[in-house]
């Protein structure tokens, strides 16, 4: 089967609409969190800290508030990406697909969502947090609750 063309093989339907339900469920629960709580003391994974710590050796420029494309996926990024993903090969899912804001101001929508590498999600989430771009969230959501209140 592996020595076919990969022209022979089509995408199951089924599959796809799987990981798009599960991509979304995830979405939505991660949305609500960060909406709600103190993203400085938001811990996603028992590694945080080494994830954080290993991203900002390998990326220490990179501006995780507002991502491209091309931030994430141009050729001389996707080597460097690469080699970062690997060092978290023994995490769970580490390589499954996930959805991320492109503009971490803004909610999850189509034209603000970069498919990514779970390893990726994670740690441009948790630096988003640990360095308070994701607070924005919770204060319009905040807004939002008083607005509605009143």
């Amino acid at each position: 089967v592996l020595n076919r063309p990969a022209e022979e093989f089509e995408n199951d339907s089924l599959v796809e609409e799987m990981w798009a339900m599960k991509a979304m469920e995830h979405v939505e629960v991660y949305f609500n969190l960060i909406s709600t709580v103190d993203t400085k003391l938001l811990k996603l994974t028992p590694y945080d800290d080494q994830i954080y710590y290993e991203f900002r050796q390998d990326f220490p420029n990179l501006k995780v508030e507002l991502l491209t494309d091309d931030d994430l996926k141009s050729p001389q990024e996707k080597i460097k990406w690469r080699a970062f993903i690997e060092k978290f090969n023994k995490l769970e899912d580490y390589s499954y697909g996930t959805l991320l804001r492109a503009d971490a101001s803004k909610d999850f929508t189509p034209d603000n969502s970069i498919l990514v590498i779970r390893v990726q999600f994670l740690a441009i989430e948790i630096a988003r947090n640990r360095e308070g771009h994701n607070n924005i969230l919770r204060e319009k959501n905040k807004a939002n609750l008083v607005k509605q209140e009143a």
